[in-house]
């Protein structure tokens, strides 16, 4: 059997499938060259990751796929249903790329509060003639040990990301329209282990309590976070958003940066991806990353790992 990992795989991945007496195909075919390419190579697993849109007219125009596999969380640039509907198997690596994502939220967030994401662009240019000035400008940073920090959505991701604010030291609310109540457990280098009961709170208040807020959400048809729940939330706030592009209005949050409203503020995704508004890349005061939460050689690693273990079990 042959699966064109159209957006990579990692090499455990490859190993193990190919012992497993798949062949696995890593050359990236353009998404107007998909049909053509699974048709005249007869494919029959294709694996994506975000760039790769997999929808009806895909699956339909081609007979000789069995499966579709997602190296990451979120299934939005696949036709689930369709492909589910016509005898295709489904997968994704839901737990794979969790601390990854979180990890980054607090890479964006630590640079934030002590005004790295600006002071590594100054340095460089002015560090050696403004050096003084660039100390004062930047010396009014804060701690995030006491701070409370918001999470909106509160599935695998955003359980990492409270495990690590709570290792900080700060306060953790939550919000998910699906869970009540979650316990996470932190588990330390000497086999210690430490169990917290989590119970979510209305979004409203999480918007009014919270000194940062950080989304963790599947992709929506709706704007979660617009000027309207902005107004909201404390001056001063600050918002990571490594979930899905379109879950935040980015109008609306320049529009509170520019304000004042909004003091800090941090994007690894976009809704117009691959290429974010202009107004965004040349913003002084944002945080940005080009959507790399998931992507760590250690997660890559378990992403590889994780999908060929399920392939093997489903179609060998």
């Amino acid at each position: 059997m042959k699966i064109l990992a159209n957006d990579g795989i990692s090499k455990s991945g490859i190993e193990a499938l190919e012992k497993g007496g798949f062949k696995v195909i890593t050359v990236k075919v353009a998404q107007n060259q998909l049909e053509n390419y699974i048709n005249e190579h007869s494919i029959d697993a294709i694996l994506v990751r975000s760039a790769t849109q997999v929808r009806q007219e895909l699956i339909e125009a081609c007979p000789s796929l069995k499966l579709i596999g997602r190296g990451g969380v979120g299934m939005d640039n696949i036709d689930v249903d369709y492909a589910i509907d016509n005898g295709l198997h489904v997968i994704n690596t839901p737990a794979a790329s969790s601390s990854a994502v979180a990890e980054l939220v607090f890479a964006h967030l630590l640079g934030m509060v002590r005004f790295l994401h600006s002071s590594n662009r100054e340095m460089p240019l002015e560090g050696d003639s403004r050096f003084k000035d660039l100390k004062k400008a930047y010396a009014k940073g804060i701690e995030l040990k006491g701070k409370t920090i918001g999470i909106i959505g509160f599935g695998r991701i955003g359980q990492e990301v409270a495990k690590i604010a709570i290792g900080l030291g700060m306060h953790v609310l939550a919000t998910d329209e699906q869970i009540d109540s979650e316990s996470i457990t932190l588990d330390f280098f000497n086999g210690q282990k430490i169990t917290f009961n989590i119970n979510t709170v209305a979004l409203d208040q999480l918007l009014k309590e919270a000194d940062f807020i950080t989304l963790h959400t599947p992709a929506q048809e709706d704007y979660i976070i617009t000027a309207s729940e902005i107004e909201k939330m404390k001056d001063g706030i600050g918002i990571i958003n490594t979930a899905r592009g379109g879950v935040l209005n980015e109008v609306d949050l320049i529009a509170g940066i520019e304000s004042g409203k909004v003091q800090y503020a941090a994007l690894d995704v976009f809704e117009n991806e691959p290429n974010p508004e202009i107004q965004l890349l040349m913003n002084p005061d944002l945080s940005l990353s080009p959507h790399i939460g998931a992507a760590t050689i250690e997660a890559q690693e378990r992403i590889g790992l994780e999908l060929a273990k399920q392939i093997l079990e489903l179609l060998r």
